[in-house]
């Protein structure tokens, strides 16, 4: 792998070299990365293999067959959960590692080349020697560097503060409280984009628009790619505090259909409008204020999406048909504050809330459970696109929604070199799951009226406590060792379970309450 990253490296700087005349190549720069990052995890996963039925749907018309549940029910199974939240399963562990290696090409004219080649693995899952006769499937991915970031960039266009970026790379913006690049926590692959970005930036104030392609489909459907715009702006002119605004658009044209196209199934279409689903459409208008005020300093963000959502509503098929007419409409906000004191140790104490607007129409009424004509109605929650904000190390990955979370904890520095930090945060469901009225047995929670999708009972929206303790030592400017610690005491909302996981889609219920532990350990080189 190395041997193959030297030589794409060398054969970029050999291009750049080939650069046309009128802008002559005036520098080179090589850097790069090394993370390494070992993770345990305790009473969290339901499996090392993927989901675990939660909830057990019999055959036939039972209650899940009735009731839109959405992503967390598959063909009459049940609803699953990736978590257990139970001491008597297997903990997980791994070692992740990313590395990175990029080469910036300085031209005249203020044009320069960027290029950044990058590979993420877990220890032992990628590698060319497996465990006994060389036969390990896993092990056949062979070399898989991947081109990361790869663009132009020409600055000062025409004499003007306007800069064109034209490639592959990363887009950030504000904390990367929507859009960010990935590497916050565990599983830190990184996220880059296929995009074009111009920037209009002067003292006072700066401008950023951009557009991406995040899949292209045009071999097999004329409209059928999904593509992300925006439009940030920034205002500089306040002393040590930035406001921004911004407008962001997702759009997915991917075509939907419930249906074979046969003769009675597009009847049926025609007569009930059925079948008939709008282009995803994410629109998202927010502002931010950021900075100090003396011994202050805050972080307030709040953002509205409103849009079609055809994709979620696609999911929620109590029979045939989904609902063709869900939409986006839902608020969200995070906001936090925080006071250092002028003093040994420099501490730090801050305070901080998060919502996320959600939905969960998954119940059923009595009338609606005898209505031939009853239409399926989706669960649409905020969307938390690309933002590279974790609240908690257990039930979510950038992707906690439905969700109110609270926060607070201080940090410290007892030497230049090392920083200390406990954090605490509770979380509770903004809208809870309607469960059908059950039987504990054991973890495996069994309808007591299956066919009787209507007789349900609400569960707890407590989702539970965390605290977490984390260390950061700078052996020098560019190595860096870290290391935490934080546990979950699960609450009822929890392990009973709510859709707050994968953008208020994913269920997070468990087979038991016990408290979960999460330990890891990482060192980071960058050069």
């Amino acid at each position: 792998m190395m041997r193959k990253t030297m030589l794409m490296l060398l054969a970029a700087a050999l291009a750049t070299g080939a650069w046309p005349a009128a802008a002559e190549l005036q520098n080179v720069q090589v850097g790069g990365e090394i993370r390494i990052r070992g993770n345990y995890y305790s009473n969290t996963v339901a499996s090392p293999t993927g989901q675990a039925l939660r909830w057990p749907a019999l055959a036939g018309a039972d209650w899940l067959m009735a009731r839109p549940i959405g992503t967390g029910a598959g063909n009459g199974v049940g609803i699953l959960s990736v978590f257990s939240w139970d001491d008597s399963g297997n903990a997980m562990k791994n070692v992740e590692q990313r590395t990175r290696l990029n080469v910036k090409a300085d031209f005249t004219n203020e044009v320069s080349a960027f290029i950044e080649l990058d590979s993420y693995d877990v220890w032992g899952e990628d590698f060319r020697s497996d465990y006994l006769t060389g036969l390990d499937g896993r092990a056949a991915s062979g070399d898989d560097v991947e081109v990361y970031q790869a663009y132009i960039e020409a600055s000062e266009m025409w004499g003007l503060p306007l800069r064109a970026r034209i490639g592959r790379q990363e887009l950030s913006f504000g904390s990367e409280w929507l859009v960010g690049v990935n590497d916050t926590a565990a599983g830190f692959a990184g996220l880059s984009f296929d995009a074009l970005r111009l920037t209009y930036a002067t003292d006072l104030f700066s401008v950023d628009a951009f557009a991406a392609k995040l899949f292209e489909n045009g071999i097999v459907e004329e409209d059928g790619d999904v593509d992300f715009y925006g439009v940030y702006a920034s205002y500089l002119g306040l002393e040590d505090i930035t406001i921004d605004a911004y407008y962001l658009l997702l759009r997915d044209g991917r075509s939907l259909n419930d249906t074979n196209f046969t003769w009675f199934a597009e009847w049926l279409e025609d007569v009930f409008s059925l079948d008939d689903y709008d282009v995803t459409n994410i629109h998202t208008i927010g502002l931010r204020g950021a900075g100090t005020i003396g011994a202050f300093d805050f972080e307030a963000e709040g953002a509205y999406q409103v849009g079609d959502a055809g994709q979620v509503g696609f999911l929620f098929k109590p029979f045939l048909y989904g609902d063709d007419g869900a939409e986006y409409d839902s608020w969200a906000a995070n906001v936090e504050v925080g006071y250092t004191f002028d003093m040994a140790w420099q501490p730090r104490v801050y305070l901080g809330y998060a919502y996320f607007g959600g939905e969960d129409n998954r119940d059923i009424s009595w009338l609606d459970w005898w209505s031939p004509f009853d239409t399926p109605e989706a669960s649409v929650s905020f969307n938390r696109l690309f933002s590279n904000w974790e609240y908690t190390e257990f039930f979510e990955n950038t992707d906690l929604s439905n969700a109110h979370i609270f926060r607070g904890g201080v940090s410290a520095m007892p030497t230049e070199s090392l920083e200390v930090l406990l954090s605490v945060v509770y979380a509770e469901a903004d809208e809870t799951f309607d469960s059908p009225v059950y039987w504990d047995f054991g973890g495996f929670r069994i309808p007591l009226f299956p066919f009787r999708s209507y007789a349900t009972q609400s569960n707890d929206s407590d989702i539970g406590w965390e605290v977490g303790l984390y260390a950061t030592y700078h052996y020098t400017e560019d190595l860096t060792f870290e290391a935490g610690w934080a546990h979950l005491f699960v609450g009822d909302g929890l392990s009973q379970g709510n859709f707050t996981s994968d953008n208020g889609l994913g269920f997070s219920g468990g087979s038991s309450d016990d408290d979960a532990d999460y330990l890891y350990v990482e060192t980071r080189l960058s050069f």
